[in-house]
C-alpha cells in the first residue's frame, strides 16, 4: 500500500476558511456548556435542512431577505434547535453565510473528534469487508493515530482490487487502480 497525505475537510477549497471561525466558535460553546452531543444533533439537521435542494431554491431567490433567510430556517428547523442555535441561524444569514452550514458541521465534528481523541475513517473497497477485516483496519489505524477510530465502510467496484483508506489527513491507497497507476508510470519513465 502507498502512503500520502490529502487535503482534508478544512483545506476543501475557500468554503472552508469561511466556515472554520463559526465551526470554532459553536466548538468552543458547546465545549464548555459540555454540550457536545447536542450541538453535534443540532448542527446535523441545520446543515441538511440548509442542503435540501427545496430549501437551497427559497434560500437563493434574490427577494428573500436576509432576515427572512433566517425567520425560514428556524422555522424549518422547528424545536430541535435550541435558543443559541437558533442565534448561529440568525448570524449566519445576516452574514449570508447559511450555505456554509454542511461544511461547519464537518468542522465541528473533526472539532468534536480530536476533542474526544477519535477519528473517522472511510474504507473504500472492491468487495465488502468481513469484521475481521474491519477489525484488523480499525486496529493498525488506532495504532498509527493514537485515537479511537471509527469506520465507515462502502464498495466501490471500479478499484478491481484492494481498497483505499482516508483518515483525516492520511489517505492509504492500496486500490489495485493505483498499483497499476504506480506500474505504468515506472514503465514509461
Amino acid at each position: 500500500m502507498t502512503d500520502s497525505t490529502t487535503q482534508d475537510v478544512e483545506d476543501s477549497g475557500g468554503e472552508a476558511a469561511l466556515a472554520r471561525p463559526y465551526a470554532r466558535a459553536v466548538f468552543e460553546l458547546a465545549n464548555s456548556k459540555g454540550e457536545l452531543a447536542q450541538w453535534s444533533g443540532q448542527l446535523a439537521l441545520m446543515a441538511a435542512v440548509a442542503g435540501n435542494e427545496t430549501m437551497r431554491a427559497m434560500l437563493d431567490n434574490p427577494k428573500l431577505t436576509r432576515d427572512d433567510a433566517a425567520r425560514l430556517m428556524i422555522r424549518a428547523c422547528g424545536d430541535d434547535i435550541g435558543e443559541s442555535a437558533v442565534n448561529l441561524l440568525r448570524i449566519l444569514a445576516e452574514n449570508g453565510r447559511l450555505d456554509q452550514l454542511p461544511m461547519i458541521e464537518a468542522l465541528y465534528r473533526q472539532f468534536r473528534d480530536e476533542a474526544e481523541g477519535k477519528v473517522e475513517a472511510e474504507v473504500l473497497s472492491a468487495q465488502p469487508l468481513n469484521d475481521a477485516q474491519k477489525t484488523a483496519i480499525a486496529d493498525a489505524l488506532k495504532k498509527r493515530l493514537g485515537r479511537d477510530v471509527q469506520l465507515n465502510c462502502s464498495v466501490n467496484e471500479d478499484l478491481v482490487g484492494g481498497a483505499v483508506i482516508r483518515a483525516g489527513d492520511l489517505v492509504i491507497d492500496g486500490s489495485a487502480v493505483e498499483y497499476l497507476r504506480q506500474l505504468s508510470n515506472a514503465l514509461v519513465h
